[in-house]
């Protein structure tokens, strides 16, 4: 599995091909194939960019807490997959991201991939740079998250 770190503006052209940076290309296991998973984010306005095993692993989890018959579950299920494609490097290191995705989330001519551990990120340039504006909303959530509660000794 890939651990993807770092982030990048990146050209979107009209037909909504992105290059996959060289950075990213070089964390990704030798093994793995150029096929990737592309989807909306559930909490951000941005798409997420999962390479095939990292799919397969958010897959795993998904159906060890899944009943398929569970009404609750199965509307769930239809939003994790609603608007997902598959898509794959072409022999210039880019992925086409259906138009659709890239709209729905306002990407237009420049987008920043930025590595989040087993997947990459694809934000409108322009939200990604008022992510930045937050830095101060970040410390205070890297604190709680982190900081020390008195049982970390």
């Amino acid at each position: 599995m890939a651990t993807f770190i770092g982030d990048y503006n990146c050209r979107v052209d009209a037909k909504g091909r992105v290059m996959l940076p060289a950075a990213f290309k070089k964390q990704m296991p030798a093994a793995a194939m150029a096929k990737f998973v592309v989807k909306k984010d559930i909490f951000e306005k941005c798409l997420v960019l999962y390479p095939m095993d990292e799919w397969d692993r958010q897959n795993n989890i998904i159906r060890s807490k899944i009943n398929p018959y569970n009404k609750e579950h199965s509307r769930f299920l239809r939003g994790f997959y609603k608007g997902t494609a598959e898509v794959v490097l072409d022999a210039s290191n880019r992925i086409l991201v259906p138009r659709r995705l890239l709209d729905l989330v306002g990407i237009e001519s420049e987008a920043v991939l930025a590595g989040q551990d087993g997947k990459i990120e694809i934000w409108s340039s322009d939200l990604y740079i008022k992510l930045e504006s937050e830095a101060d909303g970040f410390a205070l959530l890297a604190e709680k998250i982190m900081g020390d509660d008195g049982n970390n000794k």
